[in-house]
């Protein structure tokens, strides 16, 4: 395998149709990605169960994300939210005028 680098915020596309996932780092029992969402959600009535933990820092922009219990979280540039296994959760709303971009840490894939 072979280093690599990047920069998290470039090469974003002008026109975002669909949230867009990259993956920066895939492994067996973890993966890094970068997310942008330009208002972005979840459609209304689905929501993530995932069978692996995560760590979500936001980069840039700001978010709502939504729990199966009522609770929300508001995030802005810097916040950081730990998510464990099988917690249902959605993201409720992403700024409409600017990207937000995320650094997603998921681990424990099975």
């Amino acid at each position: 395998m072979k280093p690599a680098n990047g920069n998290i915020f470039k090469n974003i596309p002008a026109i975002i149709p669909e949230e867009l996932f990259e993956n920066l780092i895939d492994r067996e029992t973890l993966k890094i990605e970068r997310i942008v969402s330009h208002g972005h959600s979840t459609p209304i009535g689905e929501w993530y169960d995932q069978s692996w933990d995560e760590w979500v820092l936001l980069l840039q922009g700001e978010a709502l994300l939504g729990y199966e219990d009522g609770s929300k979280v508001k995030l802005q540039m810097g916040d950081y939210v730990f998510i464990p296994a099988h917690i249902r959760h959605r993201v409720e709303w992403t700024q409409p005028e600017f990207n937000t971009v995320w650094l997603a840490i998921t681990f424990g894939l099975i």
